[in-house]
């Protein structure tokens, strides 16, 4: 595929496409990185017994047209001037793909733990550290920079639980597929993983990061068949042409260039502009994470944190996750302030969230000593623990619901400053500031609290819900030529830098502390609770 000449391209868009956890946006982009159009379409999650989460991908892709059509009606530029397209999706999820492109069951998404049983005999042997075999333990991380979690929450794992629980799904199945590049295969007819999607499988050398190819003994050691895998592509290409069928259903001309696609870790870490070595982000949507590029491959394998290869051709990128952060809010707003269940409103205000930062900007730093946990689905940085819970802690008669509400916003940046150390020590640096990404960040509130705890300036990204979509669009021009990886910083505009305020300090020093201890103190309670059951 040539490369589109910059100067044809100085007044173009592509078509971006971030699929969610919610549901996909969809946008058009600038190569300057402005959005000039966008449109959101909701995605349900069905959560299951035994820690099962799955999506319809059929119901991705209705969404995914229905959105561009809402931003193509919007007519904000000529059709003519749509010069390719782009896919980012939430990562680590898993779709049972047949022969001809279909999903033959729902897509097993990141937060399915049900593989975990599966993945941990997989990884185990007689000598055991952290519950590998150490042989396996040494090729994984010197190969690939990581290894399998044990929460089952891996594509690895995904594909086991498969194989055990449904066997004829598996033996039926062509390939198995990331979301993003399933959403290619529907796109252009061709089965393709980049060499920054593929990695949770866990079954790439990655030591050289432009030559990321399947090792035959990681594919052993995982329990995967080639043959069920995607053939890898560089990561930033063209990687082929719209398909008639897809280009009608989406109303784009057929033969549209669309480029690789990559995780959501990835597209965050360029849309929020934070693409120099160490320049560090934090995105918090679903679920959250602190990362940053780095010019090495390494591994911290006791706090779950490695360096993977980037969406950026030749550069690494730090991955790690916390499972729920903006989900917090999200379980607030719909389980604790509101339910189906005759104690209150059955739904909350189409405002929640404005409300939600009013009443935890009138609160009191440190909100009266009350804590939150969030581990709603268990951690994974820097803790890989699919049985710990969230929880309110040292609650009293005289605790009040806005001192609760409070804590969730701070119980997330707690737990922010615990994976912050984390990475920090990783990358052997402070980070002198941090840019925030996702839809967390459109809160003001949250960001002075970050700062505040983190004890980091926290630069809030202008439209920061969209930094997936943007940096989509970012990485697409960057496929097709139009633009270098130096650019991209000054693509993305900061709104507002918050400033750590020192008089909350000593506060939040103190609750930090016992914020650690509590993981410490309940891990082994949790376990019991529920590794038994599943939960």
């Amino acid at each position: 595929m040539t490369a589109v000449p910059a100067a044809a391209v100085e007044d173009s868009y592509v078509l971006a496409v971030d699929l969610g956890t919610g549901g996909p946006k969809v946008a058009l982009v600038s190569q300057r990185g402005a959005v000039v159009a966008h449109a959101i379409r909701p995605v349900p999650t069905t959560l299951l017994p035994g820690g099962g989460a799955e999506q319809d991908p059929e119901q991705w892709w209705q969404s995914i047209v229905a959105a561009t059509n809402d931003v193509l009606d919007q007519k904000a530029v000529p059709a003519g001037h749509i010069v390719g397209m782009g896919c980012t999706a939430q990562w680590s999820g898993t779709v049972a793909t047949a022969a001809d492109g279909s999903a033959l069951r729902p897509a097993v998404i990141w937060m399915d733990s049900r593989g975990s049983d599966a993945i941990r005999r997989q990884t185990g042997g007689p000598l055991s550290v952290l519950g590998y075999d150490v042989r396996k333990l040494q090729r994984w991380i010197r190969l690939t920079g990581g290894a399998p979690g044990h929460s089952g929450k891996d594509p690895t794992a995904h594909v086991l639980w498969i194989r055990e629980s449904e066997p004829d799904v598996y033996a039926e199945t062509d390939v198995f597929l990331e979301p993003v590049d399933w959403l290619t295969k529907r796109l252009t007819g061709r089965v393709v993983a980049s060499f920054d999607s593929i990695v949770l499988h866990w079954v790439t050398d990655n030591r050289r990061i432009d030559d990321v190819h399947y090792d035959r003994a990681l594919l052993a050691m995982a329990g995967l068949e080639r043959a069920k895998l995607p053939d890898l592509v560089p990561s930033a290409t063209v990687v082929g042409e719209l398909a008639d069928e897809a280009a009608k259903e989406l109303g784009l001309p057929p033969g549209l260039p669309i480029a690789t696609g990559t995780g959501d870790v990835h597209s965050a870490a360029v849309g929020s502009g934070a693409v120099a070595d160490f320049d560090a982000h934090l995105y918090i949507g679903t679920s959250s994470w602190i990362s940053c590029h780095v010019p090495f491959k390494k591994t911290d394998a006791l706090r779950n944190v490695a360096s993977i290869p980037s969406a950026l051709p030749g550069r690494y990128l730090v991955a790690d996750e916390h499972e729920t952060a903006g989900a917090c809010l999200t379980f607030l707003a719909d389980t604790v302030l509101s339910g189906d269940d005759g104690l209150g409103p059955e739904a909350p205000p189409a405002d929640v969230y404005r409300r939600l930062d009013a009443v935890a900007e009138s609160v009191e730093a440190g909100a009266g000593g009350t804590l939150f946990t969030p581990w709603l689905n268990g951690e994974r940085s820097p803790v890989d623990d699919h049985t710990i819970r969230a929880g309110f802690h040292n609650l009293s008669l005289s605790t009040t619901r806005r001192q609760m509400v409070r804590a969730v916003f701070e119980g997330v940046a707690f737990n922010s400053r615990w994976l912050l150390q984390a990475v920090e020590r990783f990358v052997s640096r402070p980070f002198p500031s941090i840019a925030f990404v996702g839809g967390g960040a459109n809160s003001a509130v949250w960001a002075q609290v970050h700062a505040d705890v983190t004890g980091r300036p926290v630069r809030q990204a202008a439209e920061p819900v969209l930094a997936n979509v943007r940096g989509a669009g970012l990485l697409t021009f960057l496929a097709l030529g139009a633009i270098e990886v130096q650019d991209i910083s000054g693509a993305v505009e900061v709104a507002r830098t918050f400033e750590p305020d020192p008089a909350n300090r000593a506060t939040y020093d103190e609750l930090y502390i016992e914020f650690v201890n509590l993981y410490k103190q309940t891990k082994a309670i949790h376990r019991r609770l529920n590794g038994r059951r599943g939960r």
